[in-house]
């Protein structure tokens, strides 16, 4: 019988160790964290749970174990990989496993995958509102609400998996008959040991492509087309202006012919258009979807919440919940959405360079800062617009509605992770919503 260790008993982790045990495998619990929630989930399983094991003790389990399955949120800095280097157990993903369970099936289920430093999942939840439309039921996968292992006993005909850098760092076969790497920037520091070591996690979603298998890349990204070409794949681009899927006269447009005019989309952004665009060639190339089906999702397709999100507008003023944004490099594309924004940003700093932000603001009339970087955002808008400094969610919206005119946008779009004040971006941004509407009910009532 194999015996898994499960390190991390987050979403990922326990979808892990609830396959294995079903498919009568034994699992090792392990978690850095004490919760009676885990304690309760290993005896659902029947299995041994250990909580901030020592070094010795680690060994010890390794001992015992054939396999290493870390929990995406397990650093690659900790001490598990390197033990389990010296010890030679085999380390993989989540979206490693469930690739290696899928391929042994009798019909392997076709998937399409996206990378990518921003822009990941709303690409990935486009190509599977595509492949649906295509007819096909489809799941989006991996790095969203759904790990890929969840989802194998689902009856989806297609997969449309989101891959983090967390999850590709860790795979050793995992492949996709189309794949997309929309992006590359600085992020992930607190997680990955170095930039380097960034870019090679994301590379690896090319490292197994056959010469049937298309990469798709971005038109203007000649390092991430050069790891491309080096796949040995068909090689595909994307891009606004030009590439084999582009933008032209307003219409959307790819080698098989015109798809639809941007104003049909429900939202068309900039990034939304260039997301659209990766979308449609990934599933394209991949025989999955043709020209009209892709234009069918396209019209009907409505984005996640906490992506550039409308929230409410009063007295002029439009409010949008961006708070997915957890790198500068994230928040930029918002930045370049709208011509008049008070920001609210800041957060627990993932080791980026947040001066970056402040790139884009000429656009940024006000900042109102927030988090524990509260005073690195200040610092770096400092003599460029008025910034202040608020220590909670409804202070930030106050200042924020002060600062702001007709005509303006009030754009949370945080720059940072949530771990300071929050378990997660999407309570930040609920937070957020909450306190914009009791603002504007507040200021309708005093009216």
């Amino acid at each position: 019988m194999t015996t898994t260790l499960v390190y991390g008993l987050a979403i990922a982790g326990r979808a892990v160790a609830s396959e294995l045990v079903s498919r009568g495998e034994k699992v090792i619990l392990v978690d850095d964290l004490d919760s009676s929630s885990h304690s309760e989930f290993a005896r659902s399983l029947n299995s041994e749970i250990r909580i901030r094991p020592t070094s010795a003790e680690l060994a010890e389990l390794l001992q015992q174990s054939d396999r290493v399955v870390p929990a995406p949120g397990v650093p690659e800095t900790h001490e598990l990989f390197e033990v389990s280097r010296q010890m030679q157990k085999p380390v993989m993903s989540e979206i490693e496993l469930a690739y290696q369970i899928e391929q042994k099936s009798s019909s392997p289920r076709p998937m399409v995958a996206v990378t990518g430093t921003d822009g990941k999942t709303t690409t990935t939840l486009m190509a599977a509102a595509i492949l649906n439309s295509a007819g096909k039921r489809s799941l989006a996968v991996g790095n969203t609400e759904i790990p890929l292992i969840a989802a194998l006993r689902s009856d989806a005909q297609a997969f449309s998996v989101e891959c983090s850098s967390f999850r590709l760092a860790l795979t050793q076969t995992f492949r996709a008959k189309a794949s997309v790497w929309l992006n590359f920037a600085p992020d992930h520091l607190d997680w990955h040991s170095s930039l380097n070591s960034y870019h090679e996690a994301k590379a690896k979603i090319w490292s197994h492509l056959m010469s049937s298998d298309v990469a798709v890349v971005p038109m203007h990204d000649q390092a991430i087309t050069k790891v491309a070409k080096s796949s040995g794949a068909r090689v595909v681009s994307f891009g606004a202006d030009s590439g084999d899927y582009h933008v032209l006269n307003g219409v959307l447009t790819c080698p098989s012919g015109e798809i639809l005019h941007r104003s049909e989309m429900a939202r068309s952004l900039p990034h939304d258009v260039t997301n659209a665009l990766a979308a449609a060639a990934i599933t394209i190339e991949a025989g999955l979807a043709n020209t009209t089906q892709v234009a069918q999702a396209l019209r009907n397709f409505v984005n996640a919440p906490h992506r550039i999100e409308f929230v409410a507008e009063s007295d002029g003023v439009r409010w949008f919940n961006d708070s997915k944004a957890t790198s500068p490099h994230a928040s930029s594309v918002a930045l370049n959405s709208f011509d008049s924004i008070v920001l609210i940003a800041g957060g627990k700093n993932k080791g980026l360079d947040l001066t970056q932000m402040a790139k884009d603001s000429k656009k940024v009339k006000a900042v109102v800062a927030i988090g524990t970087s509260a005073k690195e955002i200040a610092a770096a808008f400092s003599g460029a617009c008025e910034v202040q400094i608020a220590g909670s969610m409804r202070d930030a919206v106050n200042f924020a509605s002060k600062l702001a005119t007709a005509g303006d946008v009030v754009l949370l779009s945080p720059g940072c992770a949530s771990y300071d004040w929050y378990k997660n971006y999407g309570e930040r941004g609920a937070d957020f919503k909450n306190e914009v509407s009791a603002l504007i009910k507040n200021m309708q009532i005093k009216n």
